[in-house]
């Protein structure tokens, strides 16, 4: 070996020396920063889209022809897009910072270290659909599909969150609940429902009046039928919410299961009023863009339950 590999070798080796061997706060303020700044990605997206700034930039990866970023010339619009695009590369450092502290534990914790892995590895191919939503000019379906690798990246950082606090995963402290067979099955079906309601709100929202900019083509579906359909998994999702709060309530060993079915209870009848307000009131974009953020906020709750109630641990409490 040369002196400037072994050079190379020692210099990794007292990097890596330096790292985590066990999960710090740092890691769990990671995990938690990534699952905020990915509800705020969805939430800027959805600012992007209500504002009419999907075209803000109008090429990529550059803002213009010219210049990487946003320029006076092109206004607030400029502004909104570059800023949601600028949220990306946060949040992939976000990602990245993860993974390296990660590192050596890579071994012991493959099930934070894989999850961390995809986080960073989709962050970047969700850049490049932003890139050609807008070179097919705000194509609803690409549109769509943008958004649903966000929901993913939600659901991803989710499960970080839970393991790295020790709620799920192989390494779950002792005595960690075990959901009985109904609980699981009923939590599947809840998780389940919240992933498809998202990916119909998606047709919902693509066949209507918020495209992004005023050029941009639409879903030619029927708004009514897609919006019915739509409603369907989150009937199904409330009361696979209800039951879950109905099945857990009486037993003090399931905190975190009870704690979890509330949650979701409380998040879907939040999500599904203002579903129903913002149909009834001719789709403002406000209550669009507070839609938005439920559903980032139902992902996240649905995962949660979905993950704890299947969560095996070790020797764990019969519950719920």
């Amino acid at each position: 070996m040369s002196q400037s590999n072994t050079a190379l070798h020692k210099g990794l080796r007292n990097i890596t020396d330096k790292l985590p061997t066990t999960i710090t706060p740092a890691i769990r303020r990671l995990t938690v920063g990534s699952l905020i700044g990915q509800g705020v990605l969805i939430v800027s997206g959805g600012v992007v889209r209500l504002t009419g700034s999907g075209l803000g930039c109008p090429t990529w990866p550059k803002c213009t022809a010219e210049s990487l970023t946003n320029t006076a010339e092109m206004g607030i619009h400029g502004f909104i897009e570059f800023a949601n695009r600028t949220l990306t590369f946060a949040l992939a450092a976000v990602g990245l910072a993860l993974l390296v502290m990660l590192w050596n534990m890579r071994k012991e914790r493959k099930d934070l270290f894989w999850l961390a892995f995809c986080l960073l590895a989709v962050i970047p191919a969700q850049a490049v659909i932003g890139g050609i939503t807008v070179m097919t000019g705000l194509n609803p379906y690409v549109v769509s599909l943008h958004f649903l690798v966000s929901a993913a990246l939600v659901v991803v950082s989710m499960l970080l969150v839970n393991r790295a606090y020790g709620r799920t995963g192989r390494t779950a402290p002792q005595g960690a609940v075990r959901a009985r067979p109904l609980v699981r099955r009923v939590s599947v079906v809840a998780a389940l429902a919240s992933y498809l309601a998202v990916v119909l709100g998606t047709l919902v929202t693509g066949s209507g009046p918020h495209s992004g900019d005023s050029t941009s083509p639409r879903m030619e579906l029927n708004g009514y039928l897609v919006t019915r359909i739509h409603a369907v998994p989150v009937y199904v999702l409330v009361a696979a919410a209800l039951l879950l709060v109905i099945l857990v309530w009486r037993n003090d060993s399931a905190v975190i299961l009870r704690n979890g079915a509330i949650l979701l209870f409380v998040c879907v009848l939040f999500q599904g009023a203002i579903g129903y307000w913002q149909y009834f009131t001719g789709i403002p974009a406000l209550l669009v863009g507070v839609h938005m953020l439920g559903a980032s906020l139902m992902l996240a709750v649905g995962t949660n339950m979905v993950d704890v109630a299947l969560n095996r641990g070790k020797d764990p409490i019969t519950a719920g």
